[in-house]
């Protein structure tokens, strides 16, 4: 693994090791944040303070995985194979940006296995962000639609502990196919497989009941927000909610946003965890980040009560920052 990872990170503190690495498959995205701080004004200009980061769910997870394991002291960086606390990213990208998100993927600690699209771009998002952090999306999926099974390589497993699958997979029959791939092979391996719902716009236009249907049996943690949450399950209350979709997944961690996170394993909520009080600049990439500090900490062998402390750690440091990655994670793209 190359790269420096800056010291700081909120993981858990005092617990062991990891035994293995995570494998992330997932999004590669670049970013156009605009924070803006009055409403747009249509027909004209709307003053914005606007830039050009490295992004998607998938990438960014991974980047605070790796980020939080630097602070437990686990982080491998040997050469070949995957050592204790690595963390590995499969993803596509084009050759637009290709060699700008591996450098900044790496200089986050994070282990790249990117395939080049020769056709599409990267994945363009632009998020909107308002004077109170909030932000709306548009998306163009570009290269990273077209990530499937030809890209997999079962020995990305090799060594791991843990693969964690992006949401954005299940949208594209591509995605579809290589998840289905990639958990099977670590089930074969008897590897955990989590997965993180996304988005509640695209499970709306695939349907909720498809969406549970491409998750399969086989995912023992789901990771959504509220509204994810509520979409999946069913039920408008959030402990409801946390209760039925763990009683189906096995493990199930509400993320809750400033006002902290469930955890709730077999039908049964295990702890409600507080938010760290923070003022957020930029909530762009919040759930990514509690997904990587959570996943990190469980790879320590923390509990989930414990796990979604970090979580909410790493989440609300991620509020502080301007876009969806930690500190220090790459130049910007030359012109931006």
């Amino acid at each position: 693994m190359s790269g420096e990872v800056p010291p700081g990170s909120p993981g858990p503190q005092g617990s062991p090791g990891p035994s293995g690495g995570l494998v992330v498959v997932g999004d590669v995205v670049t970013d156009v944040v605009a924070l803006h701080r009055g409403p747009l004004a249509p027909h004209t200009d709307t003053a914005a303070r606007i830039r050009v980061l490295p992004g998607g769910a998938g990438a960014n997870a991974a980047a605070w995985a790796a980020w939080s394991l630097v602070d437990a002291g686990t982080t491998g960086r040997a050469g070949g194979g995957t050592a204790a606390g690595e963390v590995r990213l499969l993803g596509r990208v084009g050759a637009d940006s290709a060699g700008w998100h591996r450098e900044a993927l790496e200089a986050a600690g994070v282990r790249t296995r990117l395939t080049v699209d020769p056709q599409l771009p990267t994945a363009v998002v632009i998020a909107l962000v308002d004077e109170d952090a909030e932000r709306t999306f548009l998306t163009d999926s570009g290269a990273c639609a077209a990530l499937g099974p030809q890209d997999w390589d079962e020995s990305l497993l090799d060594g791991a502990a843990r693969l964690h699958l992006s949401g954005y997979l299940y949208f594209s029959d591509p995605g579809r196919r290589l998840a289905a791939l990639a958990t099977a092979a670590a089930h074969r391996r008897g590897l955990p497989v989590s997965a993180d719902p996304a988005s509640t716009g695209f499970i709306e236009r695939l349907g909720a009941d498809a969406f549970r249907r491409a998750l399969g049996d086989r995912i023992g943690l789901l990771l959504p927000n509220l509204a994810e949450a509520r979409l999946l399950s069913g039920r408008q209350d959030p402990v409801e909610a946390a209760e039925r979709l763990s009683a189906e997944y096995g493990e199930a961690v509400v993320k809750l946003g400033p006002a902290g996170a469930l955890a709730a394993r077999d039908g049964r909520l295990l702890a409600k965890v507080p938010a760290v009080p923070v003022t957020p600049v930029d909530t762009t990439g919040a759930g990514d980040a509690f997904t990587g500090g959570y996943l990190a900490a469980a790879l320590t062998g923390a509990d989930p009560a414990t796990a979604a402390e970090a979580g909410c750690r790493t989440g609300a440091h991620a509020t502080t920052l301007l876009g969806g990655r930690p500190p220090r994670s790459g130049p910007a793209p030359a012109g931006s």
